[in-house]
């Protein structure tokens, strides 16, 4: 993952501290105004717990004076190999993430302290399980104080599940456009009627939206007081209404692409079989496989210890892949939901709050595999401009050639005229010779497909 040098740009909204890099090393410095929460935190053994349990991520203290400006203490967490954002997570790992919010939160005010922001942001995946990574979130409780990260649990979190779990599953995307979460005044406006007469909706959604509208025209500042019981319960409520959302079972031209392809089971095991060895004469440690469908071949690399982002443009694809990582506990892998053809930007304040996709690399590997097609024919991409990308994204490519004669290439060419004069293995091969030499070559029995290993040629 590539940051800017020094301050990281992401981090100047915390007044508690700050994020910097030096020698590529990553750095939390800690203002002298959050020194008393810090050591009482610390005192207490709420950071050694959290840590523990794998809620917090790890750190240790450094000396202060690697900081470029004064600050009372710096710490160097351990990095987290990808960072990645909510508008990104399938419907499961939103929910996973909202459930350690409030788990953490609760954790917080059994030791005195509280999360005093709620933001989806804080959370990353690490090891295939949701991690908070902000240590300067929490602050000693005072009795009577209200969870001031409540009305931002609501829109990082509940807003998009259940517009997700009552609308459609692609809402969550709407984080893409709304980056402080997703207004509840208009997460109410979308969500059918009978979320009304749900109690968890109509409280923590509808009347909270009216709440804030209401409270929003007065002059002076509202001022409420919640005991540490009543406080409990509310998020007793979070996580009930949080545990509640569920996505509709539905299939997808996607999720269910291995039950509907042109492959025989030989084919399919020798396709395994000539990745699996192309991945090793790699000698990777971080790859990407973009188009990873439910990450069948994403797991070729994660099991070998690589590092492995598996992206695809279905959310039940990833959802599925996501359940999978669950299920067997696997460390090396992350799914995330991904339109390559429309990739996540740049964006936030100055466009340097959150990294685009291509910022967070490049990779040793990336796996291209049942993709070209898609996106020369889907998307009416020249291979000049696909080569040209794919180049600036890795060292190593395993790419996927599928002629014109292909059941699935047929199956696009069915609804749209074939003007794609261009798409032919011997200027597949011309395009990408410009940036890559090809290593290895070799078809696929049973099918007229090609596997390729290129290197990417130094400029």
């Amino acid at each position: 993952m590539k940051e800017t040098k020094g301050k990281i740009k992401s981090s100047f909204r915390d007044p508690s501290g700050y994020l910097f890099e030096k020698n590529g090393i990553l750095y939390r410095g800690i203002a002298e105004s959050y020194k008393e929460h810090y050591e009482y935190a610390k005192k207490c053994g709420f950071f050694e717990e959290l840590i523990k349990d794998g809620h917090l991520i790890s750190h240790k203290e450094v000396d202060s004076n690697i900081a470029d400006r004064d600050v009372y203490k710096v710490i160097e967490p351990k990095r987290i190999p990808f960072i990645s954002y909510p508008y990104e997570w399938c419907f499961s790992e939103l929910k996973d993430a909202a459930l350690l919010t409030l788990k953490i939160q609760k954790k917080a005010l059994q030791s005195g302290m509280t999360l005093k922001d709620a933001s989806a942001y804080n959370i990353q995946f690490l090891d295939g399980k949701p991690i908070l990574i902000d240590t300067l979130s929490f602050e000693k409780y005072e009795e009577g104080a209200p969870w001031i990260g409540y009305r931002q649990f609501c829109e990082h979190f509940l807003a998009p599940l259940v517009l997700m779990s009552y609308k459609d599953v692609r809402l969550n995307t709407l984080m893409r456009i709304f980056i402080d979460g997703i207004p509840l005044k208009l997460a109410s406006e979308l969500l059918p009627r009978r979320t009304l007469l749900k109690p968890s909706t109509a409280f923590h959604i509808h009347l909270h939206a009216k709440s804030q509208e209401k409270f929003s025209k007065k002059e002076q500042k509202t001022t409420w007081r919640i005991s540490k019981h009543k406080l409990t319960a509310l998020l007793d409520s979070l996580e009930k209404a949080v545990q509640k959302t569920k996505i509709k079972k539905q299939s997808t031209e996607w999720a269910d692409y291995y039950e509907d392809t042109n492959y025989s089971s030989d084919s399919f095991k020798e396709k395994e079989s000539i990745i699996s060895d192309f991945i090793k004469k790699t000698s990777s440690k971080t790859a990407w496989d973009l188009g990873a469908n439910t990450g069948e071949f994403s797991r070729l690399a994660s099991e070998k210890e690589i590092k492995t982002v598996s992206f695809d443009i279905d959310p039940i694809a990833v959802e599925k892949n996501y359940l999978t990582v669950k299920r067997k506990k696997e460390k090396n892998l992350l799914p995330l939901v991904l339109d390559l053809t429309n990739p996540s930007p740049d964006i936030g304040w100055n466009n340097e709050e959150r990294m685009s996709f291509s910022r967070r690399g490049p990779v040793d590997l990336v796996l291209a595999l049942a993709l070209i097609h898609h996106i020369a024919i889907s998307n009416n991409t020249p291979l000049s401009m696909v080569a040209e990308s794919l180049s600036k994204l890795c060292t190593h490519l395993i790419i996927e050639f599928i002629p014109k004669s292909d059941s699935q290439v047929k199956r696009l060419l069915k609804t749209r005229e074939d003007i794609f004069l261009n798409y032919n293995e011997k200027a597949f091969e011309k395009e990408f010779s410009r940036y890559f030499t090809i290593s290895v070559k070799k078809g696929i029995s049973g099918s007229e497909r090609s596997l390729y290993l290129m290197i990417k040629k130094k400029s």
